[in-house]
């Protein structure tokens, strides 16, 4: 009920209007898959939509929403401006208990389980570098919504990047009952930070010197683009996924690649190109004597024909790298478990929904029954439906809950807030954020919409 009241008041002093239901349309004929925004619109008596006639009806409704937009940017440029001046004031920088509010660390690797519950501060330029291909949609807004890139430390990822540690460095001490994984899936309810977390872990990773392939989008996999099946392999190509994860991997790993040689000397089958068919005169291609794994990748940018069979040969390739260690992160790695948007032309009228086992890339790289070192996080804001607990192709025991919010790490967030002015001093109290932190149930998402209703 008091959620119900707290939405309420929220949209009637904030006016958000989006549309988030884009309708996948499939073109049989061509192997492409497209995707358009529909939106009805209800039409007057004479052709209006509603929401016109009603402006017309009261001429000072485009005034006032105006003025509402107005305030609002103004209330954010006056918020940033004072967040600005306040930015070396260190007596503002107070947590719960009046522990410091941010970490002295400088490196993710130097975080220790003293610095549960701070903030660590980054730099957008350095983060932008070290993590080229995107960073996760729930990042970006609390950066944007807290006017600071800064991230809360977790006793969940500390665990998570030391098992990966103490993978590398055996000698490491575990401690008492644990249990060193290398391959995880990471689960847990929506916005439980499991996304935040796999990105902390690929930045903290590749500032150690490893090598990582970051796939941000899973779902980028089995959605979009054109798709063909290749008649060598019986597995469906999507050469334009294949172009762009080849190229968002060489961004930050061009240096390693250059100095790893090609250990596969098979051929690697050809397939059809995005929009240009399949290759004449040949069904395959070998990587010249002396290769190295640049090469191979800069080969399946260049060759559409080729790309799809690259990242399978990528993979295979990855497993036989022994002179630094290797991680490959999936983030929407549910979206690997279901049917892709593809489909396959039966009859005339019918068609076949292609699971997403059946596309080259995914078959390549969603196993964990091998020896290398995986993580997958599991994404509900793309949903897919209920998963069972055991997942093929996964190890028993790989898949850990990844929690909400404890209530301390929730007293560090709203301390947050208050340092970033999204709650007003006036208003703050330890019983006004309890009250939303058990509302939203420990949901980071809901807890930072909440923050500034505070009362």
């Amino acid at each position: 009920m008091m959620r119900s009241i707290l939405r309420a008041t929220a949209a009637a002093s904030k006016h958000h209007f989006s549309n988030r239901n884009p309708s996948p349309i499939l073109s049989l004929t061509s192997n492409y898959s497209a995707k358009t925004t529909k939106s009805p619109v209800k039409k007057g008596k004479k052709g209006k939509s509603e929401a016109d006639a009603k402006a017309g009806d009261d001429p000072s409704a485009p005034a006032a929403a105006s003025n509402d937009l107005d305030a609002a940017l103004s209330d954010d440029k006056i918020r940033a401006r004072r967040l600005a001046a306040e930015e070396n004031d260190t007596s503002l920088d107070v947590g719960p208990n009046g522990r410091p509010l941010f970490t002295s660390a400088s490196s993710l690797s130097q975080l220790t389980r003293k610095d549960a519950g701070t903030y660590f501060k980054l730099n957008m330029e350095g983060l932008n570098e070290v993590l080229p291909e995107g960073l996760p949609v729930g990042m970006v807004k609390e950066f944007e919504e807290s006017i600071r890139s800064a991230v809360l430390v977790r006793q969940s990822f500390l665990d998570l990047r030391d098992n990966f540690r103490r993978v590398v460095d055996p000698s490491l001490l575990s401690p008492a009952g644990s249990k060193i994984r290398k391959q995880i899936v990471l689960d847990g309810p929506v916005n439980c930070g499991k996304s935040i977390a796999l990105a902390m872990l690929v930045q903290w990773a590749r500032e150690e010197g490893w090598l990582v392939l970051y796939v941000p989008s899973g779902r980028r996999w089995t959605h979009g683009g054109f798709f063909f099946k290749n008649p060598q392999t019986g597995l469906w190509d999507t050469p334009v996924q294949a172009e762009d994860v080849l190229r968002d991997f060489v961004k930050y790993n061009e240096t390693q690649l250059r100095q790893l040689p090609c250990q596969i000397s098979e051929p690697i089958p050809l397939g059809e190109g995005a929009g240009v068919g399949m290759a004449k005169g040949a069904d395959s291609m070998r990587m010249p004597e002396g290769s190295t794994l640049y090469d191979l990748i800069d080969t399946g940018i260049k060759h559409t024909h080729v790309a799809v069979g690259v990242v399978v040969r990528l993979r295979k390739e990855l497993s036989l790298v022994k002179d630094i260690p290797v991680l490959i992160a999936i983030d929407q790695y549910n979206n690997w478990f279901t049917f892709s948007e593809y489909e396959e032309p039966v009859t005339v009228r019918s068609t076949r929904p292609i699971h997403a086992r059946e596309l080259a890339m995914v078959k390549a790289f969603r196993s964990m029954m091998h020896d290398d070192m995986m993580v997958g996080a599991f994404s509900h804001s793309t949903a897919v439906g209920k998963l069972r607990q055991d997942l093929p192709d996964v190890p028993l025991g790989a898949r850990v809950n990844f929690p909400r919010y404890s209530l301390d790490e929730a007293a560090s967030v709203f301390h947050y807030y208050l340092r970033q002015r999204l709650i007003r001093r006036e208003a703050f109290s330890e019983d006004g954020w309890k009250k939303i932190y058990y509302l939203s149930n420990g949901n980071g998402a809901e807890m930072r919409w909440l923050a500034p209703l505070m009362r």
